[in-house]
């Protein structure tokens, strides 16, 4: 990606928290459109903070969010999601309806015939969803539900996929099939914004943020970081 190509996304001075309790610092992160940013850190370090704050969820105390060069930092969850960033958390499925409900849910703002076409498109990558796309989302299997979560975020046609945690609760088998859909999406041209502490997630990474104790420590590319050698004793055991 040429350095200087405009950010996508551009989060700058991030402070933010829950009441009294304050858990992120300055944080500052960018992602370019088609890229793939990993920001990693242990849990506890506020990757799920952060994100919230991106995508609206709470509020940034301090700082500024822009998306595509827009100010969104005081907007809605919902209408950043129209500007194109969509969130996928850790639960990422509504697990009581059907798969076909839960990417009609996340298509809602494209209109009803538009919003059948892309849920086509999507089981066309997901073939095992169509086959189950009546059956409620709880009847899947872990990996599954993943599957369907990453195309429920999907079906709303984003130009930036943020992340949390994608192989929270998934089997190594899994979470290697997950890393090669991820790879899948980079190649079409999604942005995507990866909050993990799986460091198995470098191999699709294009740059790596590291987050501890709500500040960022660490900011590169992967191969800066592999030879950063601190960095690699401290992050590179986690799981």
């Amino acid at each position: 990606m040429p350095p200087d190509t405009a950010p996508l996304l551009q989060a700058t001075g991030i402070d933010a928290g829950y009441g009294t309790m304050q858990v992120l610092w300055g944080v500052d992160l960018d992602v370019r459109a088609g890229e793939t940013v990993l920001l990693l850190g242990a849990n506890g370090a506020g990757k799920t903070t952060f994100l919230k704050s991106l995508v609206g969820l709470i509020e940034a105390r301090q700082g500024s969010i822009r998306l595509g060069g827009e100010d969104v930092t005081r907007l809605r969850s919902s209408d950043r999601m129209r500007r194109g960033m969509t969130y996928m958390s850790e639960l990422a499925v509504f697990p009581d309806l059907s798969i076909e409900e839960n990417i009609r849910i996340g298509a809602q703002a494209l209109g009803h015939a538009h919003a059948g076409a892309r849920a086509d498109e999507l089981y066309g990558l997901f073939p095992v969803l169509r086959e189950k796309r009546k059956n409620p989302a709880s009847s899947l299997s872990g990996g599954q539900r993943k599957m369907l979560g990453i195309a429920k975020a999907l079906s709303a046609e984003p130009k930036l996929l943020v992340m949390d945690e994608p192989s929270a609760g998934l089997s190594p088998l899994f979470v290697k099939e997950v890393i090669r859909i991820l790879a899948d999406l980079r190649g079409r041209g999604l942005a995507l914004l990866i909050a993990e502490q799986n460091i198995g997630f470098l191999e699709v990474a294009t740059r790596v943020f590291v987050l501890e104790g709500g500040r960022i420590r660490f900011s590169g590319t992967v191969a800066e970081m592999s030879g950063n050698q601190a960095l690699h004793r401290a992050y590179f055991g986690l799981k």
